[in-house]
C-alpha cells in the first residue's frame, strides 16, 4: 500500500520554553485552544488592552485549519481545506493581508465528472453557468441565475445574525440600570431584524421559511428538473454532516453555496497560498502583534473553579502548571468543555445532561494525498502537462444523483462505511504552486459517509482502514483511470482520529450538528447561547458556540464582545 510519512508541522514563531512564563503572572483572560476562534478572540481581546494567553495543546496552532508536510516535499491542509466563510469583518479589522493572508480565487469553482462521457462545471462566471446547465437541460439553465439570486438575498439577511452576539437573556444582571441597558440591546437587536424581515418581504421571508425547514432535496426539486445539477448543489447540503438530502432542515445548509466571499465577491471559494494552516497563521500573527502571548504544547486538563464563588480561577495544564485568570474562554467543543475540562458537579445537572445529549456525530472522512500527476478524466480532454478548468474547482465523485448522496447516507446508518462513497477532491496545488514540489500535486479528500462507530470491526484496524482507503480510490479511479498508481503517500482521517487529533468530539467538524435544533439561540443549549455559561468567568469562544462551524471567525469574534463588554461593565 501507499506509505505514509512521519507529519512535519507547518509552524512559525511558537515555541514551548514560552510556557515557563505562564504561571510568573495573572492574565486578564486565558484561552483554551488554538484553533482559528480562539485566536480571533485572543486578537480582539488584546487589541482592547487585555493581557492573553492562548493554551494549544498540539504542536502548532490552528486548530483544524492547519498546514502540515505529512509526505516530504507536499503540505496538505489537514483538515479544513477551503475557505470562503471567514468572515470580511474579520479580515478587515485584523488587516490578515497584512500578516500573510493570500486567497487564490477558484474559477470554476465546481466540477461534476459524469461515467457517461458528460460533466457541468459551475462557478462565478454566469455564461458558463448557462452553457453547462443547458447541456442538460435550458430549463434549468434558465433558473439557476434566479435561484442563485435568491439564495444571495437571504445571506445579505443572515450577515446581520453571524456577525452578532445573540440577544440572549441575561442570567447575572443585578443592577436596574444594567437591566435596562440589557433591555435596550435586545430591543436595538430586534428592531434592526423586523427592519430585514420588512425589507425582505413577505414573499421572500416565506421562501426563506421554507428552505429553513425543508429538506434540500425538496426545495431543489422545486427549483431544477436536472438530476447532475441538483446533486451537486445538493452536497452543499450534507457536507459534513451526518444527515441526508432527504432530512429536514438540510435546505438551510444550501446557504453555504454563496454565504461566503473571496475579496468583496460573494459565494466565491478560494484556496489560500500555504494552505489553510495560512489562515491561522494570519490571526496569529494579529494576535501576537497585539499583545497576546501563544503557547503551543500545553494541554489543558482542568478549568479551575473556586469552590465558594463558583466562579472560574485559572486552569491547570496536564504537566501540572497553573495559569491564573478570571476569565477563560474555551474554544473546545461544549462537550470538552463542559463534560471533560470543568471538575464534576460545577454545573447545573440538567445544563450538563443537555450537553451531553447534543448531537456530535459525524459521517466525514478526510484523506490527504500526495500524487506524481494530475488525474485525467475520462469525460475532459486529456492534457498531460497543464491543468484544466476541471482541476481548478471542487470535483464531486459519485455525485450524479441526490439519490446516490442518500443511498450512501443509508449504508452509514447501519455502521457500514458507504460502499459508493460521496466525495468532493480539491487539488490546491493546481493554483498553489508553495505546498508541492514541481510537476506534482496535493489531494484532498472529504468524504462521506463514515460512522464514528462500525458495525463490525473498528477503525483501529489497519485492513478495514485501507480497505476503505481502496474503495474511494477505486471510485475515483472509475472516473479518472489510473488514479491509483499515481499515488505517492497519504493520510487518513475517520471520525474517532478527527476525535483524537483535533479535540472534535464524536468527529464533527462543526464542534456539534448544524440542525435548526442547535443554531442561534439553541446553540450550544437553551438559554446559553450568548458564549456565557453557567460557571461565572467561562465563555465559549468555538464553532460549538453561535452561528456555529466552518472557518468563519465569527464565534471567536463575537466572544470576544461580550468579555470585554463584561470586563468593561
Amino acid at each position: 500500500m501507499w506509505p505514509a510519512s512521519q507529519t512535519v508541522a507547518f509552524r512559525r514563531g511558537f515555541s514551548s520554553s514560552a510556557a515557563a512564563s505562564l504561571n510568573k503572572r495573572r492574565w486578564d483572560a486565558v484561552v483554551v485552544g488554538g484553533g482559528h476562534n480562539g485566536l480571533t478572540a485572543a486578537a480582539y481581546l488584546a487589541r482592547s488592552g487585555l493581557s492573553v494567553a492562548v493554551l494549544e495543546k498540539r504542536h502548532l496552532v490552528g486548530g483544524a485549519a492547519v498546514t502540515e508536510e505529512i509526505v516530504p516535499g507536499f503540505r496538505f491542509s489537514r483538515c479544513s481545506y477551503l475557505q470562503s466563510l471567514l468572515r470580511p469583518s474579520v479580515i478587515r479589522e485584523l488587516e490578515l493581508g497584512r500578516h500573510g493572508l493570500k486567497l487564490l480565487r477558484r474559477n470554476p469553482s465546481s466540477f461534476t465528472p459524469c461515467l457517461d462521457g458528460r460533466y457541468l462545471l459551475l462557478g462565478p462566471d454566469g455564461d458558463l453557468n448557462h452553457s453547462e446547465i443547458a447541456k442538460f437541460s435550458k430549463k434549468d439553465a434558465m433558473t439557476y441565475p434566479r435561484y442563485e439570486k435568491q439564495l444571495q438575498k437571504f445571506c445579505k439577511f443572515m450577515d446581520f445574525l453571524l456577525d452578532s452576539p445573540s440577544p440572549e437573556i441575561r442570567h447575572d444582571v443585578p443592577s436596574l440600570l444594567g437591566r435596562l441597558k440589557d433591555k435596550l440591546h435586545k430591543s436595538a437587536f430586534w428592531s434592526r431584524c423586523l427592519h430585514q424581515v420588512v425589507n425582505l418581504g413577505q414573499k421572500d421571508m416565506l421562501d426563506f421559511m421554507d428552505l429553513l425547514l425543508s429538506p434540500a432535496s425538496k426545495v431543489l426539486n422545486n427549483w431544477f428538473e436536472t438530476e447532475v445539477v441538483k446533486a451537486t448543489l445538493a452536497t452543499d447540503a450534507v457536507i459534513g454532516s451526518m444527515a441526508s438530502v432527504h432530512t429536514p432542515g438540510s435546505g438551510y445548509v444550501l446557504l453555504h453555496h454563496v454565504m461566503g466571499n473571496t475579496d468583496g465577491e460573494r459565494g466565491v471559494w478560494s484556496y489560500v497560498e500555504g494552505g489553510m494552516g495560512s489562515v491561522s497563521l494570519a490571526i496569529s500573527n494579529a494576535a501576537r502583534e497585539a499583545g497576546a502571548h501563544i503557547v503551543t504544547d500545553a494541554e489543558v486538563a482542568q478549568i479551575i473553579i473556586n469552590e465558594n464563588s463558583g466562579a472560574v480561577t485559572g486552569v491547570a495544564l496536564v504537566d501540572g502548571t497553573e495559569v491564573h485568570s478570571s476569565v477563560v474562554l474555551s474554544n473546545a467543543t461544549p462537550y470538552r468543555t463542559f463534560v471533560e475540562l470543568v471538575p464534576p458537579n460545577a454545573l447545573p445537572e440538567d445544563f450538563v445532561c443537555v450537553i451531553k445529549n447534543s448531537d456530535y456525530s459525524s459521517g466525514t472522512t478526510k484523506i490527504n494525498l500526495a500524487v506524481d500527476k494530475l488525474p485525467q478524466f475520462q469525460c475532459c480532454k486529456p492534457n498531460l502537462q497543464v491543468a484544466g478548468p476541471q482541476h481548478i474547482g471542487t470535483i464531486h465523485i459519485g455525485s450524479e444523483s441526490m439519490e446516490e448522496i442518500d443511498l450512501a447516507y443509508k449504508d452509514a446508518l447501519t455502521g457500514v462505511p458507504s460502499r459508493r462513497p460521496i466525495i468532493e477532491m480539491t487539488i490546491p496545488s493546481v493554483l498553489d504552486t508553495t505546498i508541492s514540489p514541481p510537476g506534482q500535486h496535493v489531494i484532498n479528500l472529504f468524504i462521506q459517509y463514515t460512522p464514528y462507530k462500525l458495525s463490525e470491526g473498528s477503525w483501529k484496524d489497519p485492513n478495514i482502514r485501507e480497505l476503505f482507503a481502496k474503495r474511494c480510490f477505486s471510485l475515483i479511479d472509475e472516473y479518472t483511470p489510473g488514479f491509483c498508481s499515481s499515488i505517492v503517500g497519504y493520510d487518513m482521517l475517520t471520525p474517532p482520529d478527527l476525535e483524537k487529533e483535533f479535540g472534535l468530539t464524536g468527529g464533527n467538524i462543526f464542534h456539534g450538528a448544524m440542525g435548526l435544533d442547535s443554531l442561534f439561540l439553541l446553540r450550544p443549549v437553551k438559554g446559553w447561547s450568548d458564549y456565557r455559561t453557567p460557571l461565572k468567568g467561562l465563555y465559549l469562544c468555538g464553532s460549538g458556540a453561535h452561528p456555529g462551524g466552518g472557518v468563519m471567525g465569527a464565534p471567536g469574534r463575537n466572544a470576544a464582545s461580550v468579555v470585554i463588554q463584561d470586563i468593561k461593565s
